[in-house]
């Protein structure tokens, strides 16, 4: 992104238009950045030692000492900070209501190769998960539960969409997110020490009552298909959430929370 002002009014400066953009996964894609909103996502990150290549703060921000110390990370660390108006400040969040202040990072994959499973007793890995809301929510979930990362596996949507940024909750800057492909995952997986659990509607077995090898890695299919058989059949066991009313399935998040916690208990 080019240089600006300190000071911008106008919603068509270069730099207000790139990081709209960011909404887009061609520009995220093309820069390797995204979009984090709000002085408590920017906070974590900070103490997580990430910084932001861009911040955007508005004028009703102005001396909040949280403020004061997002603007001397960020320009100490070689970024732009920037003084907007509440309406580019709408205008890049899609909001009508937007928060005061606005942070464009760089993304962070690990790679499959790179995870020590031995860093942590519980792993999530989700195949072709499609809704960035569900995403996002597991992430944040997997992070309260002090799971090692979460694993993407074949086409997933973009972990570093805004809609998925924002349902972390700051998680996404506290744990490595991987993406690999089906053949990547299954020759990784054929080396994990400990067990690898699936969930199925057609699964006999309750998750309650199944064993757990530490380390354990749950692996969840998408919301329309869940697990499929390739995938199933990488599981040393595969289990099932009880249904004891009239619904015959859970959201992708919730059943993901309730496997996270299971194997981690």
């Amino acid at each position: 992104m080019t240089a600006a002002p300190r000071q911008v009014t106008s919603l068509t400066n270069p730099l207000v238009k790139a990081v709209r953009a960011l909404h887009l996964r061609k520009a995220r894609d093309e820069t390797g950045q995204f979009v984090a909103e709000g002085l408590k996502f920017i906070i974590e990150a900070l103490e997580l030692g990430r910084f932001p290549e861009v911040l955007l703060h508005g004028p009703e921000a102005a001396g909040h000492p949280l403020l004061e110390r997002a603007l001397k990370a960020t320009l100490g660390a070689g970024g732009q900070a920037v003084e907007v108006t509440r309406d580019i400040l709408a205008k890049v969040s899609r909001r009508d209501n937007p928060q005061a202040v606005i942070g464009v990072f760089r993304q962070a994959f690990t790679d499959l190769e790179a995870l020590d499973p031995a860093a942590a007793t519980g792993w999530v890995a989700l195949h072709r998960v499609r809704d960035p809301g569900n995403l996002g929510t597991v992430i944040r979930t997997a992070d309260a539960a002090g799971c090692g990362a979460v694993i993407l596996v074949g086409e997933c949507c973009d972990p570093y969409s805004v809609e998925a940024v924002r349902a972390t909750m700051g998680s996404i800057f506290a744990l490595p997110i991987v993406c690999a492909s089906e053949s990547e995952f299954t020759a990784w997986r054929a080396r994990w020490p400990g067990s690898v659990v699936g969930t199925l509607l057609s699964a006999t077995v309750s998750h309650a009552e199944a064993a757990y090898r530490r380390p354990t890695l749950v692996l969840l299919g998408n919301e329309q298909q869940g697990l499929p058989p390739d995938m199933a059949a990488l599981c040393d066991v595969n289990v099932k959430i009880p249904m004891r009313g009239r619904a015959d399935s859970l959201n992708l998040s919730v059943a993901a929370g309730i496997m996270i916690y299971a194997i981690t208990a």
